[in-house]
């Protein structure tokens, strides 16, 4: 590990944001696999609404991938994509992956969101080609779908928030109680 500009704590193989230029378009920005521990931290760092996911959140699922943005070596924006987390409440959950993450610094151009998930929509299916369809659920309450209807996604559904915890088991405190839409991008089969 190494001491970023900013104080943070980063993997050797990537720095943070940095005083190199910022790029000036979403093509300057290249996507690589990065470890969940890696990602959790980036998340932290820059996601407007759910700041938290511990890692081991994200590898205990089916499946699982982290994508680190860069602007050259530095990291400027992560995606953090897994097994649904209701998996059981789809009847094909084993063949569907949520983007469950997508947070970019404020060094990222217009655009970066789109463009990104576009690329990752293809390089998912690359790793599992068994995927039928892709998900991620977009907080009403501050988000518009945007970067979903650019990337071509279709809402499947609008869900009302219901928590983690039960009286038998009690989660840590909900991070939004907002009404999600869920997106979806499927898949030829």
């Amino acid at each position: 590990m190494n001491k970023c500009g900013d104080g943070v704590m980063a993997h050797q193989t990537f720095l943070f944001e940095g005083s190199g230029s910022n790029p000036t378009s979403p093509h300057h920005i290249h996507i690589r696999e990065i470890s969940a521990k890696e990602a959790s931290m980036l998340n932290e760092k820059w996601h407007s609404r759910l700041p938290k996911i511990h890692w081991s959140n994200i590898v205990r699922n089916t499946h699982h991938i982290c994508y680190g943005l860069f602007n050259n070596e530095y990291a400027i924006g992560v995606a953090i994509w897994s097994s649904p987390v209701a998996q059981n409440r789809f009847e094909d959950g084993k063949n569907i992956m949520e983007l469950r993450r997508l947070a970019l610094s404020d060094k990222c151009p217009k655009n970066t969101a789109s463009r990104t998930i576009s690329l990752m929509v293809k390089m998912v299916k690359r790793k599992f080609p068994e995927l039928t369809r892709l998900i991620s659920y977009q907080d009403i309450a501050v988000h518009h779908g945007t970067i979903y209807k650019a990337s071509n996604w279709v809402i499947g559904n609008k869900t009302k928030f219901i928590s983690w915890s039960t009286q038998k088991r009690k989660r840590n405190k909900d991070q939004s109680n907002a009404e999600k839409i869920r997106w979806e991008w499927l898949y030829d089969k």
